[in-house]
């Protein structure tokens, strides 16, 4: 049920931002949008069985819409509940996660947030965390969401990916970078 970013259809866009509209009417808050459909994700996750059936042209949309009723009746907004049922109906519930990743990208941009990745080879001080996003606070203009990743092949110092920017100040690169000029000379 999932795709990249690039190849979020159209129409997954254009369910992301009914989502927004609706919070933005004030029927329901963004955090509550944000928490619901990561419940959802959440149990669609854990759940191939449940996913196949939501999918499968055999079963009747009835059935998908009793289902969908007897898990998350009572523990979602009313509203997600029905915009599920109108996914089910458009036979769009396929693109449930696209959804969600244009949701949260566009709720990025309205709050002026900016995802980051954030890797080291080793575990980094609160300290140098702190500093290392308050420099990328100060050069992005925005409030940097880190997700900080340890990988050891990188040796030493920092890779940061910024959507499909990255850079690349670690120890293994510079190798790399070395390694291809001794074999140009």
């Amino acid at each position: 049920m999932g795709e990249s970013i690039e190849q979020i259809s159209l129409a997954a866009k254009n369910y992301a931002e009914a989502l927004i509209e609706v919070a933005e009417d004030g029927k329901i808050s963004f955090d509550k949008i944000s928490s619901d459909l990561l419940a959802i994700k959440e149990t669609f996750d854990e759940s191939e069985d449940l996913r196949e059936v939501l999918i499968n042209p055999a079963i009747t949309d009835a059935d998908k819409i009793n289902i969908i009723n007897s898990i998350f009746s009572g523990k979602i907004d009313e509203y997600l509940l029905n915009f599920l049922k109108v996914l089910i109906l458009k036979k769009r519930i396929s693109e449930f996660n696209s959804i969600c990743e244009d949701f949260t990208a566009k709720l990025n941009d309205i709050h002026n947030i900016q995802p980051v990745k954030i890797i080291s080879a080793v575990e980094l001080s609160d300290t140098y965390k702190k500093a290392v996003v308050d420099k990328l606070n100060a050069k992005l203009g925005k409030t940097v969401q880190p997700l900080w990743i340890l990988d050891e092949d990188i040796i030493a110092g920092l890779m940061i990916k910024i959507n499909d920017d990255v850079i690349d100040m670690s120890l293994k690169n510079r190798i790399d970078k070395l390694s291809k000029n001794l074999m140009l000379k």
